[in-house]
């Protein structure tokens, strides 16, 4: 295994000044003081969210005046369970996005050695380092279990590359983590546009395993903030404390409860983003990329020269999503409407 230093590299694009230490896509500031004389508006592909979202205009005046309600929530949940294959609601914890729950997993369940599989979100390698563990990165699932390993995670799909672990091969390993006492966290965040019966959580172990599912990227609302955690009773209840009351907004719950309720809109919306991911591959080949991987809502391209191309498009008001770890990487999210398939198209012909 790969040890990973504290410190992370920052992309080019990343306002050191104001920005995190982990990079992320989607900072159009960052973006227009990189390229100032960048034409608007700016096309983002930087991110792997849904550019044609769900239908979410009209919000009840109760969601937005009063404290969200524990009726509401809990039917939030149940829908959740219903969507996700969880066997109870009680297994669902709705919080304010996923990443609330990446930061709070280090303080509810202390580890002296973390073990993460590949290269992949750095969200991770950076909040357990922050809270004092020795991480290391690897190659071989193998060494999720070794002696001394206190959590392990298996971000599945995997992002950027989209490799999936199948789902009997990490309950087997949540089941050797929980006679020990450790714990194994999947990020199941693009499950839901990729291989949903690639998920663990319609076999969940009752002991050794959390998952974690995002709402907003499927569904293109990642500014409500939604996100859930399925785990076996005991931890689920350990997060709910933790998070406290009104952890999720009303409007997140009714939005969130209808979206996750119409299985169809989702149906229909992965055909069409497995449809022009076919077509950002064959884009991306023309122009001289190799596809290294990815889901249905981002492709993950190798050039050689991935870094010229990341300031060619960002002059042309085209923000993409680079790795300083990788420097002939380069992560596109899918255009939404035709003009921007064209405006792409244009860019990459030079």
């Amino acid at each position: 295994m790969t040890s990973v230093s504290a410190k992370q590299s920052s992309a080019p694009a990343q306002d050191e000044t104001a920005g995190p230490a982990v990079y992320h896509g989607g900072d159009l500031g960052a973006a227009r003081l990189q390229f100032p004389g960048a034409p608007m508006p700016w096309l983002d592909l930087s991110t792997g969210i849904n550019a044609i979202a769900y239908p979410a205009d009209t919000i009840s005046s109760e969601a937005l005046t009063r404290l969200p309600d524990s009726a509401a929530l809990a039917r939030l949940q149940a829908t959740a369970a219903k969507a996700y294959g969880a066997m109870s609601a009680e297994l669902i914890v709705a919080a304010a996005g996923t990443q609330t729950i990446i930061q709070d997993l280090p303080k509810l369940v202390p580890a002296r050695r973390v073990a993460i599989l590949g290269f992949g979100y750095q969200e991770y390698p950076a909040v357990w380092q922050a809270a004092g563990a020795d991480v290391a990165v690897t190659q071989d699932i193998a060494d999720l279990t070794e002696p001394g390993i206190d959590i392990a995670i298996v971000v599945n799909p995997n992002n950027p590359d989209g490799r999936i672990v199948e789902p009997q091969v990490l309950a087997d390993i949540a089941t050797r983590m929980a006679r020990r006492g450790s714990l194994l966290i999947v990020d199941e965040a693009f499950m839901d546009v990729t291989r949903p019966s690639a998920s663990v959580v319609p076999n969940l172990p009752e002991r050794g395993v959390v998952v974690l599912r995002s709402f907003g990227k499927a569904y293109g609302l990642a500014g409500l903030r939604l996100g859930f955690a399925v785990a076996g009773v005991d931890l689920a209840d350990t997060l709910r404390a933790a998070l406290g009351p009104w952890a999720v907004s009303g409007p997140a719950i009714e939005i969130g409860t209808a979206a996750l309720a119409d299985a169809g809109w989702l149906t229909r919306s992965v055909t069409r983003l497995q449809q022009q991911a076919a077509r950002l591959d064959a884009l991306l080949t023309t122009a001289g990329f190799s596809i290294a991987g990815g889901t249905p809502l981002f492709r993950l391209a190798r050039h050689r020269e991935a870094a010229h191309w990341f300031e060619t498009l960002g002059r042309r008001g085209i923000l993409t999503r680079p790795f300083p770890e990788r420097r002939d990487w380069l992560r596109f999210g899918l255009p939404g409407i035709e003009a921007d398939w064209t405006r792409l198209t244009e860019a990459l012909q030079g």
